[in-house]
C-alpha cells in the first residue's frame, strides 16, 4: 500500500470456497484512496469473485473485507452508498433512452431531483452520451458500456467496481471506455480488473496480479516492472555482437547476454555503468556502433513471470468464477 494515502479496500486473507474448489486462496490486497487500481489476472483466477464479495453480491468463506473501513458483510449497508459497480455484461432496459435509464437509477438512491438533473447532464456528457436520444437496445456494445460505467457512477461513489469493462470491446470502443475511466482518476477510486495488460498500462496507476486465486504481486507499476523484471535491459547493435560479448565478459554490472544476429541484449544492474563501458568496449574493439538503447521490461514478461511462476493450486484446477451477469436493469449499480 502507499504509505501517503489512506486505503479504500482493505482485504486480509479473503477465502472463497465453491464445493471443492477454491476461487479465492487467502488474498490480501490494499486500494490506495483515489488510485486507478488494476486488478490483473488470467480468465478463471478469481477477479470476479473478488468484485463480488466486495459488492456484496457473495460471501466469503473466510478471511475478511472492507471497504472505507465498513466490513462487507456486517456493514454492507454502509457499503452501498459509497460504491457503484459495474458486472462485466451490464443489463439494460433496451426501451429507454440513456437520460431515462440514468434518471431511473437515480431516483433508486433517492437523489433530489435538482441535483439528479444536474448529475445526469455531467455524466452523459462524461459518456459522451449527450445529445443522444435513441434508445438503448439500438446502442453498440461501446455505448452500452459507456452508459454502465456512467450509471454505476449516479449516486457519486467514493469507490467504483469495474469489472472487465472493454473485454469485449472493438479498438474504438476500448478506447473511449479507457479515456472515461482515465477521466476518473483523482476524483474517486477506480477498482479495474482486466486480463488485458495494455488497458492497465494505460489507465492504472497501481496494479495486483492475481493468479490460482492468490495475490502474487502488488505495486506501482513501474516499481513492480523495476522488482520483478530482474535488470536493466540495453539494446546494442555492432558489427560483430560476438566480439562484444567476448569484451564485456566479467563486467560487474553485467547480468546476463542475448544475442541475435548484430543485436545483443544486455541485461545490467546499471545503466549508467552499461552507457560508460559499453561505448568503450566498442571503440577498443574496433567495432561500428549502430544502436545503443535502454528497453523498458513490458508489463507483459512481469505478468507471465509471475503467473508461470504462481505455486500450482488444487489438482481439481481454479474454481469457475462466480457469476457476474447482471439481470437487466438497474440492479447493475450497488443500490440496495
Amino acid at each position: 500500500m502507499d504509505a501517503r494515502r489512506p486505503s479504500a479496500v482493505e482485504i486480509a486473507g479473503l477465502t472463497k470456497v465453491f464445493a471443492k474448489a477454491r476461487a479465492l486462496d487467502g488474498v490480501d490486497l490494499s486500494v490506495p484512496e483515489g488510485s486507478v487500481f488494476g486488478f490483473l489476472g488470467p480468465n478463471g483466477a478469481g477477479k470476479t469473485t473478488t468484485l463480488r464479495i466486495l459488492a456484496g453480491l457473495a460471501r466469503p468463506s473466510a478471511g475478511s473485507a472492507t471497504v472505507f473501513g465498513h466490513d462487507v458483510v456486517s456493514g454492507a449497508d454502509a457499503i452501498h452508498a459509497q460504491l457503484g459497480y459495474l458486472p462485466d455484461v451490464p443489463g439494460f432496459y433496451a426501451w429507454m433512452t440513456a437520460r431515462e435509464f440514468l434518471v431511473l437509477s437515480g431516483r433508486l438512491f433517492r437523489i433530489p431531483a435538482a441535483t439528479l438533473d444536474e448529475r445526469v447532464d455531467a455524466l452523459l456528457d462524461l459518456a459522451g452520451l449527450a445529445g443522444v436520444d435513441s434508445r438503448i437496445g439500438g446502442y453498440s456494445r461501446g455505448m452500452k458500456q459507456r452508459l454502465g460505467v456512467a450509471q454505476a457512477l449516479i449516486n457519486a461513489p467514493r469507490l467504483l467496481l469495474l469489472d472487465e469493462p472493454t473485454s469485449a470491446l472493438d479498438p474504438m470502443g476500448r478506447r473511449e471506455v479507457l479515456e472515461m475511466i482515465a477521466g476518473l482518476a483523482g476524483r474517486t477510486t477506480v477498482f479495474f480488473s482486466t486480463h488485458i495488460l495494455a488497458d492497465v498500462e494505460r489507465v492504472c496507476d497501481t496494479v495486483a496480479i492475481l493468479a490460482r486465486g492468490k495475490v502474487v504481486a502488488q505495486a506501482p507499476i513501474d516499481e513492480l516492472k523495476t522488482r520483478h523484471g530482474g535488470g536493466h535491459h540495453v539494446l546494442v547493435e555492432v558489427d560483430d555482437s560476438a566480439r562484444l560479448e567476448a569484451a564485456l565478459h566479467g563486467q560487474p554490472w553485467l547480468i546476463g547476454v542475448s544475442r541475435q544476429g548484430r543485436e545483443i541484449d544486455l541485461e545490467v544492474t546499471d545503466l549508467d555503468e552499461a552507457y560508460r563501458h559499453v561505448p568503450a568496449a566498442v571503440a577498443a574493439e574496433g567495432l561500428a556502433l549502430r544502436r545503443l538503447e535502454a528497453a523498458e521490461v513490458s508489463l507483459e514478461e512481469v505478468f507471465v513471470d509471475l503467473v508461470e511462476g504462481a505455486a500450482p493450486g488444487a489438482a481439481s484446477g481454479p474454481a469457475p468464477e462466480a457469476g457476474s451477469s447482471a439481470a437487466p436493469g438497474p440492479g447493475s449499480g450497488a443500490a440496495s
